[in-house]
């Protein structure tokens, strides 16, 4: 049951990551999927503010993971330099807490994401318009896409 969403400015995407966090009550895992500079970081600085967030959330791209407190925490991980790597950071720890967690290039490490969740792929339409496609795995992500889709 996939679901497109197309927004037309930073604004909108702002729209569509606070309802998002209105609906996470914590443990959710949020996968980020998109070219470069298709505002993969802007919707989850997004989330994060919407989620009480006061730190800047900036893309974790060397530091592959930055960890943030708000209503929920937030872990927000970008796995691009984990490819073709055996590392371990801990899933467990991180996708099965309390944490949201959302993961950019989430590809390089699909062994290691709980098989429920939630995908979200980010595509560029020109200008300031993206097309966000929700691709929900279990019956707790089908069901908060349902809602965002209201």
């Amino acid at each position: 049951m996939n679901e497109t969403i197309d927004v037309q400015s930073p604004e909108e995407t702002a729209r569509l990551a606070e309802k998002l966090a209105s609906l996470l009550e914590g443990g959710e895992v949020i996968t980020l999927e998109g070219d470069l500079g298709a505002g993969k970081t802007t919707f989850t600085q997004a989330l994060a503010k919407a989620l009480g967030v006061r730190r800047t959330v900036s893309s974790p791209t060397f530091t592959i993971l930055k960890q943030y407190e708000g209503r929920l925490p937030l872990n927000h991980l970008d796995v691009y330099r984990l490819a073709d790597s055996e590392e371990d950071l801990g899933w467990e720890e991180l996708f099965y807490g309390d944490a949201v967690s959302v993961v950019e290039w989430a590809q390089y490490i699909e062994e290691e994401l709980p098989k429920e969740r939630l995908d979200i792929e980010i595509r560029r339409l020109g200008g300031d318009g993206r097309r966000f496609t929700l691709k929900p795995a279990g019956s707790r992500y089908e069901s908060m896409t349902k809602e965002l889709m209201r």
